[in-house]
C-alpha cells in the first residue's frame, strides 16, 4: 500500500499567502524525504478562505521535488473548458517529468457552477464526455469536439505528455451513481474521506461489479483520501485533532449541500486516529478487506499550525509509512 499526503493550500485571509505558500512547499519536501508516494491539491473557486489554485501550485511544487507525484484530490474539471484541461495538464505532466495524477470531481457547490455559467445538471454530462475526449487527445488523436463550453473541430494536441496515454485520471465519487459512472469510464474510484467499512464494502461492490458489466479490468488502483493524526495514545490523538475536525466540518456545513456530521463515530470509524499501531491495523484492514491500494492523508486542518503538521509528516514517515510498504505477516507482499 502506498501512503500520500493531501496538502491543504488555503490560509486565513487575515494572514501572508506568501508565508502559506512557503509552508506548502516545506510540507511537499518533507513529504518526499520521508518516502511518501505522492501529494494532492484541492480544488475550488469562491472559498472563504485564500485558496491556492492547484494547476499553477502543483508546477510550483515540481520544482522543488523529483520523486514525489503530485496530483489532484479533485480538480473541479466541468468548470473548466476541455481544450484548456488537456493542454494544461500535458503541460503538468511534462513539467512533472511524468510525475502527475489527475482525480477530478464533478462539484457540489452551485455557487461555482453558477459562477462559471455551467448548468448544474450539465456538469455530470461534462465530466462524462470530458474523461475519453482527455484520454483521447493526449493519445494524439484528432476530434471534432463540441458541448454547452464551445466548439473545436479538428481538435488535436501537438504536445504530448511524458506519461504514455497522458496522466492517469481518477474519479472522485461519494454515492451509488457517481460510483457507478466512475466505472462505466473505467476510470478508478477515488473514495472520499467520509465512509464507514461497510458502506465502503457495498460502494465498492458495486463499483466493481459495474467494471465488469463493461468489460473493464478490475485490477487497477483503489485510492482512498481519509483525514489522520498521529500520537503516542490514541486518547491524545483524539484530543489534538478533535477541535481541528470540528471547527473544519462546522465551515463545511455552511456550503452548498452540506451534511451534519457526528464528529466521534467520525474520528473513531472514517479516519485514521491514533497511535502507529492503530493506524498500521486499519489500512492493512482496508488493503486486505477492501483492496485499498492508497490512501492520502490530510495532516493539515482549519486552525492547525504548519509546525504541528510537519511534525504530522515526520511521525507518519517513521512510524507508519515504512510498515505499509512492507508485507504484513504471512503475506507475500504490497498489493
Amino acid at each position: 500500500m502506498k501512503i500520500s499526503v493531501f496538502l491543504s493550500a488555503q490560509f486565513d485571509p487575515a494572514a501572508s499567502a506568501v508565508h502559506g505558500l512557503d509552508g506548502v512547499l516545506r510540507q511537499a519536501v518533507a513529504a518526499e524525504e520521508a518516502g511518501f508516494h505522492a501529494v494532492y491539491l484541492g480544488h475550488h473557486y469562491l472559498a472563504k478562505s485564500a485558496f491556492l489554485q492547484p494547476v499553477p501550485l502543483a508546477g510550483y511544487l515540481a520544482g522543488a521535488t523529483t520523486r514525489i507525484r503530485i496530483g489532484f484530490g479533485v480538480l473541479l474539471a466541468p468548470l473548466l473548458n476541455p481544450i484548456a484541461l488537456a493542454e494544461d495538464l500535458a503541460s503538468l505532466d511534462v513539467i512533472t517529468g511524468g510525475r502527475l495524477t489527475v482525480g477530478i470531481g464533478a462539484g457540489y457547490r452551485r455557487r461555482e457552477t453558477a459562477a462559471f455559467g455551467v448548468a448544474w445538471e450539465d456538469r455530470l454530462r461534462r465530466l462524462r464526455e470530458y474523461v475519453p475526449a482527455l484520454r483521447s487527445l493526449w493519445r494524439g488523436e484528432t476530434l471534432d469536439l463540441a458541448g454547452s463550453w464551445g466548439e473545436a473541430p479538428g481538435a488535436s494536441l501537438p504536445l504530448r505528455p511524458v506519461q504514455p496515454g497522458g496522466p492517469p485520471i481518477w474519479i472522485g465519487a461519494f454515492a451509488e451513481p457517481a460510483v457507478r459512472r466512475a466505472a462505466r469510464l473505467d476510470a478508478p474510484w477515488l473514495i472520499g474521506p467520509k465512509g464507514a467499512d461497510a458502506e465502503l464494502e457495498a460502494l465498492l461492490r458495486v463499483y466493481r461489479e459495474t467494471l465488469a458489466e463493461h468489460g473493464h479490468p478490475l485490477e487497477r488502483d483503489y485510492p482512498m483520501a481519509r483525514e489522520a493524526f498521529i500520537a503516542g495514545t490514541r486518547d491524545a490523538a483524539v484530543a489534538a485533532v478533535r477541535p481541528h475536525l470540528e471547527r473544519q466540518y462546522a465551515g463545511y456545513k455552511s456550503w452548498d449541500d452540506a451534511q451534519a456530521l457526528d464528529i466521534d463515530r467520525y474520528m473513531a470509524e472514517d479516519c485514521l486516529i491514533g497511535t502507529a499501531d492503530d493506524i498500521v491495523a486499519k489500512l492493512r484492514r482496508w488493503e486486505s478487506d477492501l483492496g485499498i491500494t492508497e490512501v492520502s492523508l490530510r495532516l493539515q486542518f482549519v486552525g492547525g499550525g504548519q509546525e504541528e503538521t510537519m511534525e504530522q509528516i515526520r511521525r507518519f514517515g517513521a512510524e507508519v509509512v515504512p510498515r505499509v510498504a512492507a508485507a504484513a505477516p504471512g503475506e507475500e507482499g504490497p498489493r
